[in-house]
């Protein structure tokens, strides 16, 4: 038995076809690849050019995303103070990790509401690529939008959280007072959001050429935790453990921590040697992160990173 080829269109259909395409949209020289690598100063244009995408994407974003809960937006404030709670009473009441320290509910406050930042940009890092896989395979722009977005994304909902924060810490006992040290918040919180962008890039582009990473988020997140002293002073466990305690002391969120409480709880400014270490974690992360971000512009919304 013998299968019948195909049948070709004849050649003065598809010239016909092809007249009628000139005529419509004229020439193909117009027309661009959907995928590709800009040169570094014309893609960062390119990502300016998409501002205002970037900024409607987030803002229709903040609207909807909590749509499918009853509490809607009040899940992003309730989650944190749940986490909290909870944490405060297994360490603060439970273990009595509170010895010693002048208010231990405002230093749970503080660390469980903006490590979640970082703990948000670990998962939305590492899902931002094949969460938009149909944009990317039916648009070009630069890639580095989507996790961009993201960040803008997170921060506009976590600034009312971060407003109740500080409403907790002021009103429950034992009181924290507003200092003027507190002037200085918005700029250890600028250094965390360069910070958080920094990660998103590298996660972003690891999760397409190793897409088991975002299954060991969860698993990251949580070392982070205990690592940074976000629910317990870590630091006066290590005092033993030089070693230890150096690697304590160089870890961006540890430090990044530090600074908040030394702001809000201790009333002080963070010296000098927090900021530049800080600093020089921000940029070198965002820098290096945007690098490898970059060259795999042309890699991204294939099937193989599904």
């Amino acid at each position: 038995m013998t299968t019948r080829r195909p049948r070709r269109p004849s050649e003065p259909v598809a010239s016909a076809f092809h007249a009628a395409a000139v005529q419509a949209y004229g020439d193909a020289s117009h027309l661009s690849p959907v995928t590709g690598r800009p040169a570094p100063r014309r893609y960062l244009v390119e990502l300016w050019q998409r501002r205002h995408f970037i900024w409607w994407q987030s803002r229709g974003r903040l609207v909807t995303g909590n749509d499918d809960s009853r509490l809607g937006s009040g899940w992003l404030i309730l989650r944190p103070v749940l986490d909290a709670i909870f944490y405060w009473l297994i360490f603060g009441l439970l273990l009595r990790f509170d010895h010693g320290m002048d208010n231990f509910v405002a230093f749970v406050i503080v660390g469980v509401f903006m490590f979640q930042m970082t703990g948000a940009a670990l998962t939305s890092g590492a899902r931002t690529i094949a969460s938009n896989l149909s944009l990317t395979r039916a648009f070009r722009f630069p890639r580095m939008a989507l996790p961009l977005a993201d960040l803008v994304y997170d921060v506009l909902q976590r600034l009312p959280t971060i407003a109740v924060m500080f409403i907790l810490v002021i009103a429950i006992p034992p009181h924290e007072t507003p200092e003027w040290s507190w002037l200085v918040f918005p700029g250890v919180l600028g250094l965390h959001v360069i910070l958080n962008f920094g990660i998103m890039l590298l996660l972003a582009r690891l999760s397409t050429l190793l897409p088991d990473v975002s299954h060991m988020v969860p698993f990251v997140s949580r070392l982070l935790m205990y690592g940074s002293g976000v629910i317990f002073p870590i630091a006066r466990f290590t005092d033993n453990h030089p070693a230890l305690h150096a690697i304590i002391q160089l870890n961006p969120l540890y430090v990044l921590l530090t600074m908040y409480r030394q702001v809000i709880i201790e009333g002080v400014t963070p010296p000098a040697s927090s900021w530049a270490m800080l600093a020089a974690y921000a940029v070198c992360l965002t820098i290096v992160g945007g690098i490898v971000f970059w060259l795999g512009e042309e890699s991204y919304g294939r099937d193989q990173y599904r």
